[in-house]
């Protein structure tokens, strides 16, 4: 039986699944906490979260429409610099490729032998430097599109997780009750499921997310506290 290596990938996809669902279970969860203090009618602790869940969605995914236009036009950018470079100054362009090649051992008649070769096809020759001189990929085209839906939607979904026990509640207090467990155990979930696409300690990483969902929700709690009294 061959040999088979497994390693663990994040897409973008993925990461993008992160970034949402790890601030919308911990801004407001905190918020909801922060109000159950100060408030004692779940309406305005319910309004107050899905007004929040609402404005975080749409800055959240307006923040990585943003970051995926500014990934793609930086990219293009670069790769039009390169073309321009590999037209104007040829020979410097190839000695980059030797330099490149020669970090990874090969002989001087090597480096002058791929040099060549690469540089008969001028799209190649861009893409390797691309690659392997300025460490940039190609981003997919849809990407902006596709973060900014996939960030809102998991911020909202992940927001709405810790603000469910509000709906069904009599008292802000009794809902913080049930909110606290669903939002820690959701928590330690999303923490574990993170540690595990990026190959951090399983139990490790699920703790550190909890406790951090934890402290902002106490600190709102305490916070809200002390300046209503």
């Amino acid at each position: 039986m061959g040999h088979q290596e497994k390693h663990l990938k994040s897409s973008e996809f993925i990461t993008d699944i992160v970034i949402g669902i790890s601030d919308g279970l911990t801004v407001p969860f905190a918020l909801a906490a922060g109000l159950s203090s100060a408030v004692s009618s779940n309406n305005i602790i319910t309004t107050a979260g899905i007004a929040e869940i609402i404005a975080g969605s749409i800055a959240m995914g307006l923040g990585g429409y943003l970051a995926g236009k500014t990934e793609s036009e930086h990219y293009q950018s670069e790769l039009s610099r390169e073309y321009a470079e590999v037209e104007r100054i040829p020979e410097e362009e190839k000695q980059e490729i030797r330099e490149i090649f020669s970090e990874y051992g090969f002989s001087r008649e090597a480096q002058d032998l791929l040099a060549d070769e690469l540089s008969k096809d001028k799209d190649k020759w861009v893409q390797f430097m691309m690659k392997y001189e300025l460490g940039l990929e190609e981003p997919n085209p849809n990407r902006a599109r596709n973060s900014a839906a996939t960030i809102g939607l998991s911020y909202a979904l992940g927001g709405l997780i810790p603000l469910l026990p509000y709906f069904f509640t009599p008292t802000p207090l009794e809902g913080l009750k049930y909110s606290s467990v669903l939002g820690l155990v959701s928590l330690f979930l999303f923490g574990f499921f993170k540690s595990k696409v990026t190959g951090q300690p399983l139990l490790q990483g699920a703790l550190k997310v909890m406790i951090i969902g934890a402290l902002a929700a106490s600190a709102a709690f305490g916070v809200a506290k002390l300046f209503s009294s």
